[in-house]
């Protein structure tokens, strides 16, 4: 979980935006003029704007149980701050206080979801219902019934993003401590509400987490079973990366077609409910035959799995369905995600993304990977991975360097100090962060979850197998180290506790992308600086302009829902195809000469994660800008020096990262260049 993503989950923290309590609120504007008139008459006419917004500001959030008209008057009267000193100590006070609560229940929340995030055995019911115990969600309606908040709103301003926006670049430290502060006190969400979100979500987890696909019995179109019987993927991450895995292995173009007949069965919801997770029935995906593995075995039950995949996406859209009419300036889930969890407009982040998926160079690049494969495009070629020097290496030789190299989560967890250093960071550095990371075998696919507070540390999840650490894991482990890394900077190494973090998920994202790349450096196969640029660059696009489909299949399935709010999840799963297949026919179809595919459809992130994808086509995008900074043996001191920016605006991140804002210009200019070099 990153950090944004933690703080939202904790004290609905870093939500720029001001808004109107949704409950009706017993402060007449007859009760706001008096108190402010009193709290003028009592401090001076000097304070007057002040006041008037600090009283606007409380009066807007409270609701009839925190007590009547003349208690609010009361509460303002007494508790207006007029001196600068003691309104430091007041924000300083609830810094340190909120980063123990915050970060004391992360940790609780931790150890709650530990039997499904962590491969510690079989999940028990108790786990499930223990992972359904969100102690955190009462705590910003506490901090109002205590009001804490109201003193908070009475004292400081609330500031939008366009106030971020706008005056941000000449605010100091303090100035923005304080507007961080204040996003936790924006908005006010019963406990009850925000209980079912984590509710849905941690349903959702649970069901892709337990998605499993036993490739051993997979039946090909000739009868045979292509795959290892032990090899079990999740959907869709290791679905996906098998695929990519099979690029010039003998035989490894019939195996991609079969899995990429296993992810369309998925999408459609085609899939046999039986054969998900079930090691003991052979699947035919090309027919959807299902049968006993034993000889002789006859056909056994069929029944696709009843759109369970849509119904939970339509579980979270519900859930946060009852916290818009709480957040009324961010009245859908969608302006959440964009206006308050990037503090990018929905608007931009399109634009943004178009940018790529509508680049005239994509058509020459298809004609380059048509001419290596030697064959037309497939729609699972949006996954190829031989345009960088890493194809030179076969899966199955990564599989046992890697192994061998990490037999344990604790073998990683050893190596991190080497790891670190040979990135480029100093020895003493190196080991620092080391000391504030935590290596887990994970259930999943893998996953960091960042502190909370900084006495505690970061955690570092990867699928670990019984023969020791494929090169699968190891790629996910490297990936997940590099937000790791950033966690750690951006909490125990930041000034203040309300700026830690970066501006949005895409920001960790890029730190990730840089790590991932140097992989194989890292395991000695590479050395620094011997991988082909160009490929490089050209591999990005490719990886970009996938990821940017995806994302987009995913924003625009959310504007379906906010369209159809009484959808059913049969009218879901065909909105999502044809949404699918419309991006594809729109972007696609062009380079592969193939139209209405929906393969796009496939990421298990609209399900565990909805509108989070854009965060990875932002994050490839920032990762190619900042990547020119993170060369050589500065490394290691430019990440540091970027990541430990904390929580300001995403332009001002970037401006102060690498002088100016998020473009798409840098990586498609390089591409271009990259391209007019083959012959």
């Amino acid at each position: 979980m990153t950090r944004v993503c933690f703080l939202l989950a904790c004290l609905s923290f870093l939500v720029p935006l001001v808004v109107v309590a949704a409950t009706p609120t017993p402060v007449s504007s007859q009760v706001v003029d008096s108190t402010v008139k009193g709290l003028t008459a009592r401090h001076g006419a000097e304070h007057a704007a002040r006041i008037r917004l600090g009283v606007t500001q409380a009066a807007q959030r409270w609701w009839p149980e925190d007590g009547d008209a003349a208690t609010f008057e009361t509460f303002c009267l007494e508790s207006f701050i007029t001196d600068e000193a003691e309104l430091e100590r007041a924000a300083r006070r609830i810094e340190a206080v909120l980063e123990q609560v915050a970060g004391h229940l992360h940790e609780i929340r931790r150890e709650l979801i530990t039997p499904l995030d962590l491969d510690t055995g079989p999940v028990t019911q108790a786990d499930e219902l223990l992972a359904n115990l969100d102690l955190q969600s009462h705590v910003g309606d506490d901090l109002f019934k205590s009001k804490v908040a109201f003193l908070a709103l009475l004292n400081f301003p609330v500031r939008t993003l366009g106030e971020s926006l706008k005056d941000g670049p000449s605010w100091d430290r303090s100035t923005w401590a304080r507007a961080r502060m204040m996003d936790a006190f924006a908005d006010r969400i019963p406990a009850a509400v925000a209980q079912e979100v984590t509710r849905v979500t941690t349903a959702a987890d649970q069901y892709i987490a337990d998605y499993n696909i036993f490739m051993g019995n997979l039946i090909a179109t000739d009868g045979s079973r292509p795959f290892p019987a032990d090899l079990r993927l999740i959907t869709h991450w290791g679905l996906r990366d098998e695929l990519k895995s099979q690029y010039g292995q003998p035989g490894g173009l019939d195996r991609q077609r079969l899995i990429a007949r296993v992810m369309g069965r998925i999408t459609r919801q085609e899939i046999p409910a039986s054969v998900i997770g079930n090691p003991s029935l052979l699947w035919r995906p090309d027919t959807n035959e299902v049968r006993a593995d034993t000889p002789g075995a006859v056909s056994a039950a069929a029944e696709r799995e009843p759109d369970t995949r849509f119904q939970h996406i339509l579980d979270y859209f519900h859930a946060q369905r009852a916290v818009d009419r709480h957040v009324p300036t961010a009245p859908t889930f969608i302006a959440r995600s964009f206006e308050q969890g990037r503090q990018m407009p929905e608007a931009e982040v399109e634009k943004l993304l178009v940018s790529v998926l509508a680049a005239p160079d994509l058509k020459q690049l298809g004609g380059l990977i048509s001419k290596r494969l030697g064959r037309s495009l497939e729609p699972f070629d949006i996954w190829y991975n031989g345009l960088k020097g890493r194809s030179r290496f076969s899966e199955a030789e990564l599989d046992r360097i890697v192994a061998e190299r990490y037999p344990t989560a604790a073998a990683f967890q050893a190596d991190l100090p080497r790891i670190l250093t040979t990135l480029g960071f100093a020895a003493d550095k190196a080991q620092w962060l080391a000391d504030h990371i935590v290596v887990d075998p994970s259930r999943g696919a893998g996953h960091a979850m960042g502190a909370g507070r900084r006495e505690d540390k970061a955690h570092l999840r990867t699928r670990v197998a019984k023969g020791g650490m494929n090169y699968k894991g190891y790629n996910i482990a490297v990936h997940e180290l590099g937000h790791n890394v950033e966690q750690v900077f951006s909490l125990n190494g930041i000034d203040r506790w309300f700026l830690n973090g970066v501006p949005n998920t895409a920001f960790t994202e890029a730190f990730a992308y840089a790590f991932q790349r140097r992989d194989l450096e890292l395991l000695g196969l590479l050395k620094p600086g011997e991988e082909d640029t160009g490929g490089e660059v050209l591999d990005d696009l490719w990886a970009v302009w996938e990821i940017s489909g995806v994302s987009l299949v995913d924003m625009r399935v959310w504007r379906w829902l906010y369209a159809h709010p009484e959808a059913t999840p049969a009218q879901l799963r065909e909105a999502t195809l044809q949404t699918a297949r419309e991006v594809w026919n729109e972007y696609y179809a062009p380079v592969f000469g193939l139209r209405d595919q929906e393969i796009l459809a496939i990421y298990s992130h609209t399900v565990t994660n909805p509108l989070y994808l854009p965060d990875y086509a932002i994050g490839h995008i920032i990762s190619f800008q900042v990547g020119a900074k993170l060369k050589g043996p500065a490394f290691g001191t430019e990440l540091e020096r970027m990541a430990r920016q904390g929580l300001v605006t995403p332009d001002a991140w970037m401006r102060g990262a690498v002088g100016g804002p998020i473009s798409s210009e840098a990586l498609l200019a390089a591409a271009r260049e990259a391209l007019g070099k083959i012959r």
